[in-house]
């Protein structure tokens, strides 16, 4: 191995499947919710591409924006997601969201503001904040997974409908 080669990391299903059961049934749980609060799926990984981007995690970028385009998402708006806030692209809604989400992903830089909260309280019903929220950290979860065992992307495919 050299030096620019990263050791070999621990298999978390195979060593800790129950955590990663636990962990599958809390991801199902949220996506539940977002559907029994009518959050569209697409926005969903919206919030999932932009906490992915953010925490630099290859292997959900690879996932959630194949998933995206499988959903319908448009490769402009996939692309130009780094910079929503600079473009036309994106819904009154989805502009909260992704604010929500970027403040859950950055807690560490001063919570999540209150002017970020009213914003998303305005355009979304409590139990869809609550299904935004659970979004937001769920993938910041699985974003830490994969960046500490170093998951390799190119691989995964959508399940196709």
């Amino acid at each position: 191995m050299n030096s620019d080669e990263s050791p070999p990391r621990v298999a978390l299903k195979e060593i800790t499947p129950q955590v990663s059961a636990a962990m599958g049934a809390l991801h199902a749980a949220a996506v539940s919710a977002a559907g029994e609060a009518k959050v569209e799926p697409e926005l969903l990984e919206l919030i999932r591409i932009r906490a992915s981007q953010i925490n630099g995690c290859a292997f959900c970028l690879d996932m959630h924006t194949k998933d995206a385009r499988a959903k319908g998402e448009t490769e402009q708006r996939v692309h130009a997601l780094n910079a929503w806030r600079e473009t036309p692209f994106f819904t009154e809604r989805e502009r909260a969201a992704l604010a929500l989400a970027e403040a859950v992903t950055q807690v560490h830089d001063g919570h999540v503001p209150d002017a970020v909260y009213r914003e998303v309280a305005g355009v979304f019903d409590e139990a869809q904040v609550a299904a935004l929220i659970w979004a937001a950290t769920v993938i910041n979860a699985y974003n830490r997974i994969a960046i500490a065992t170093r998951m390799k992307p190119g691989n995964y495919q959508p399940v196709q409908k």
